[in-house]
């Protein structure tokens, strides 16, 4: 399929009340509120398409941008061009998401994970801290640097409460995923769960809830998960 044929399809599987949803959340025109069990139809059409994954996220439609991330190769996807998207990802569903996904399954998402957690872009940062915990959510902990993941939950604790709305929000995943997929750092993230308590981020008037880090680890801990890796992280 072609980059004109896809849109095409996007605008046939869009929805109006998708559309106003995504668009409160953030979203800005172009966009036909296309949802992602719809995407996922096109995505079977596709499979991954590097050249046609970046032609997509070029076109500044959030669906086609969306759609994207799920087609990209990680494999060939280079540090520049996840760059440039990390750039453009202009709100929280690109931006703690599609990047992310992509970026943690690539040689390159630890150090663009530690990289992007330092800007005071918003957006940029929460891609950073979203990265780095996809990416201890894939990758066998043998290849974590553990005593980074140390600090960087550390650092968490001390900054969370003063940071960026997102980037609170980032970071309080970053705990659930580190407790959730590196056992040896369960107990870890744990206190810091507890020493950050609740996580107040502004959602926009939706009904989306931060979760209590603490409280989602033992869940994970009850039902016997700890520590089993995702195959892939984008869903």
């Amino acid at each position: 399929m072609t980059t004109k044929e896809i849109l095409s399809e996007l605008e046939k599987y869009g929805d109006e009340k998708t559309k106003k949803t995504y668009m409160t959340l953030g979203a800005n025109e172009p966009l036909f509120g296309v949802k992602v069990q719809d995407l996922k139809k096109i995505l079977k059409k596709t499979k991954k398409n590097h050249e046609l994954s970046l032609e997509l996220f070029a076109t500044g439609n959030y669906d086609a941008m969306y759609l994207a991330g799920l087609m990209a190769d990680e494999l060939q996807i280079t540090k520049e061009q996840l760059e440039l998207w990390v750039g453009q990802a202009y709100f929280s569903y690109l931006s703690e998401y599609t990047v992310p996904w992509v970026a943690a399954e690539t040689e390159h998402g630890f150090e663009l994970g530690l990289k992007w957690i330092r800007s005071d872009i918003e957006t940029v940062a929460s891609a950073g801290w979203g990265t780095l915990a996809y990416y201890a959510a894939v990758q066998e902990d043998e290849k974590l640097d553990i005593e980074v993941y140390i600090k960087l939950l550390d650092t968490v604790e001390k900054e969370i409460h003063g940071s960026q709305n997102r980037v609170r929000y980032a970071m309080n995943g970053f705990v659930i995923a580190v407790g959730t997929y590196v056992e040896a750092l369960t107990e870890k993230s744990k206190e810091v769960a507890k020493a950050i308590g609740k996580v107040r981020v502004d959602v926009g008037g939706t009904a989306c809830k931060v979760p209590l880090a603490n409280d989602y680890i033992d869940k994970v801990i009850a039902r016997g998960r700890i520590g089993v890796k995702r195959k892939t992280s984008r869903c």
